[in-house]
């Protein structure tokens, strides 16, 4: 073979010998890169379980480490009623708890237990299951009684201090040891008002005397009434009517002398549901040391219609 041929040959190899190279290259194992993990996050349950199993809505607003404070709302509303003091102390760097009680709002409805002593061995199991060590306890109208029932029966070792707003202890209905409380004849209407026609007895309720637009040159706001009316309907009929039996009837003097933290109680001299002066100005007498707010001429409802002072009288009480 002449050199001509000799390079000729060796030019059409080169290309050869370059694609067998690179198939042996291809065909070469490759290390596999480890498949990304997936992260998966559970979805937090809103709910927490009483002790006989009746699942409590709560919400927790604010900072997980900040100070505690827990707010049980009144008849027949849920934790919502609550939305103005509960955004406004998160703002400020509380941790903000408050649960819709058994047979209102989001809870479950259970046939049994719309006793004040089951609201507050529920508000207990709630405490529990959100590992509240302390906390500032605040509870309006019904929720003032459960506040001070959970006290007479769980004692204070989770409690750092006590806030009563527009509340029905020490005992809201007339008896012969409360002369002048409620007369009978106000439990009893509202009770047939609740089998007759519920739907219109929030309206009637809302509409009056609850945020005080039944008194000359109130300023009358339909969306209060409306969202009175919403949260009252999306609670159980059975749970509404007996707990008219819970707030008008329990008396709290027992468990008002147990209580041994700072309170403070805060009170509309012209609420015409729970009245100041066998409420609020009886409060303070049986808790030692307590301390009244009164806000002249508010009605009852002041979680919405004096907000923004009762937000502030509350951070200031916090803050002390």
């Amino acid at each position: 073979m002449n050199a001509f041929n000799r390079i000729s040959l060796a030019v059409s190899i080169a290309p050869l010998a370059v694609s067998i190279a690179l198939a042996s290259a291809v065909a070469l194992p490759v290390a596999q890169a480890a498949p990304a993990v997936e992260k998966t996050v559970g979805i937090a349950s809103p709910f927490v379980a009483a002790d006989d199993g009746t699942p409590l809505y709560v919400k927790d607003w604010g900072p997980k480490d900040g100070p505690v404070v827990v707010l049980s709302h009144g008849w027949p509303l849920n934790a919502d009623s609550w939305e103005s003091q509960m955004q406004f102390l998160a703002e400020h760097g509380y941790r903000v708890i408050a649960h819709d009680r058994r047979g209102h709002g989001r809870s479950g409805q259970p046939w049994a237990g719309n006793t004040m002593d089951q609201y507050a061995d529920d508000l207990d199991a709630v405490l529990r299951a959100k590992g509240v060590k302390r906390a500032t306890l605040v509870g309006f109208s019904t929720g003032g009684g459960e506040v001070a029932r959970y006290i007479g029966r769980h004692g204070t070792s989770r409690v750092d201090k006590v806030v009563f707003v527009s509340a029905v202890t020490p005992i809201m209905g007339r008896t012969a040891t409360n002369p002048d409380g409620v007369p009978e004849a106000v439990f009893e209407s509202l009770r047939k008002a609740s089998l007759d026609n519920r739907a219109q007895l929030y309206k009637d309720v809302a509409s009056g005397p609850f945020f005080g637009f039944n008194r000359p040159g109130a300023q009358v706001s339909s969306g209060l009434i409306d969202s009175f009316y919403n949260q009252g309907m999306q609670a159980g009929s059975k749970a509404t009517y007996e707990s008219i039996e819970a707030f008008f009837h329990s008396d709290f003097r027992e468990d008002l002398k147990k209580v041994n933290v700072p309170t403070l109680v805060i009170h509309g001299t012209d609420d015409q549901v729970v009245p100041i002066a066998t409420t609020g100005r009886a409060t303070v007498q049986l808790v030692k040391g307590a301390r009244l707010i009164e806000y002249a001429g508010a009605p009852h409802g002041i979680t919405d219609t004096h907000k923004d002072r009762l937000n502030q009288d509350l951070l200031d009480f916090l803050r002390r």
